[in-house]
C-alpha cells in the first residue's frame, strides 16, 4: 500500500502529462452567486465546523476582509521574504482574528522557515507564530476533524524555500502524508488544479495529484503558490 504511487516517467513535464490526462479529470466549479454572500459572512451554527482558507498574502493580510468561522487556515507566503519583523507582523494579526483554531504552514516566501538555508532565524520564525498552530509535515485533529500540512512544493522560478526536485524528492514528502487525512493543506498546487502559469505551462506536482486522488483522498485539499493558477 505504502508504495501504491510511483514516480511517474512524465513527472518532469507537467504539461504534456496534462495533455494527455484532463480529459479523464473532472471537475465542479462552485459558484456562490452575489446576492448569497451574506451567508458567508453569518456567524457559524453549533452543529457546523467552518473553515475559513486563504493563502499568498504576501504581508498584505491587513487589506485582508476574513469571514467569520471556526477554523482559519493560511496556506503559505504569509510574508514576502520570511523575515522575523513580517512574521512577528503577522503573528499581531493572527491573534486578532476571532477563530477558535488558527492553522498556519509556510510557503516558499517563507525562506528563514527551511532548515536547509537558514540556522538559528528558523528557531526564532517559528517561536514568533505563538497565535496559530504551525505545519511542517505535521498534523493536527480538531473536533475529530484530521488536518496535515506541508510546505513543499517542485522547484518553479528562483531560488526560494521548500522548493524540491519533481519526482522522488516531492514523493518521498507527500508519502508523510497519512492516508486517513480530512484537509491536506499544500503550499504548492496538484498538477492541473489552480496550476496554470501566464506562461501557458502547468506548474503543478504530478505525485501530489496521483497522492491526493488514490492514496489519500482527503475531504478537502487547500493549497495556493500560482497567484494566477487556473
Amino acid at each position: 500500500m505504502e508504495n501504491i504511487v510511483q514516480v511517474h516517467p512524465l513527472t518532469n513535464n507537467p504539461t504534456l502529462l496534462w495533455n494527455h490526462i484532463r480529459r479523464l479529470q473532472f471537475f465542479t466549479d462552485i459558484y456562490v452567486p452575489q446576492h448569497l454572500w451574506h451567508v458567508l459572512q453569518a456567524p457559524p451554527s453549533k452543529n457546523v465546523l467552518r473553515f475559513v482558507c486563504m493563502s499568498d498574502t504576501h504581508s498584505k493580510h491587513l487589506q485582508c476582509n476574513v469571514p467569520e468561522g471556526d477554523v482559519f487556515i493560511h496556506a503559505g507566503d504569509f510574508t514576502m521574504e520570511g523575515e522575523r519583523h513580517e512574521v512577528i507582523a503577522f503573528n499581531d494579526w493572527l491573534g486578532t482574528l476571532k477563530h477558535k483554531y488558527k492553522i498556519v504552514i509556510a510557503g516558499n516566501h517563507e525562506q528563514s522557515f527551511d532548515r536547509r538555508f537558514s540556522t538559528g532565524e528558523v528557531n526564532n520564525a517559528r517561536q514568533d507564530l505563538t497565535n496559530c498552530s504551525y505545519l511542517e509535515d505535521s498534523g493536527v485533529t480538531i473536533c475529530g476533524v484530521k488536518i496535515f500540512g506541508s510546505p513543499w512544493q517542485p522547484n518553479h522560478i528562483g531560488r526560494r524555500g521548500f522548493k524540491l526536485m519533481r519526482g522522488k524528492q516531492c514523493l518521498d514528502k507527500w508519502n508523510l502524508i497519512p492516508a486517513d487525512t480530512d484537509v491536506l493543506i499544500t503550499h504548492g498546487p496538484p498538477l492541473g488544479h489552480g496550476d496554470l502559469t501566464n506562461f501557458g505551462q502547468r506548474a503543478g506536482c504530478v505525485e501530489l495529484l496521483r497522492t491526493v486522488q488514490v492514496r489519500v483522498r482527503p475531504k478537502s485539499h487547500i493549497f495556493g503558490h500560482i497567484h494566477e493558477g487556473k
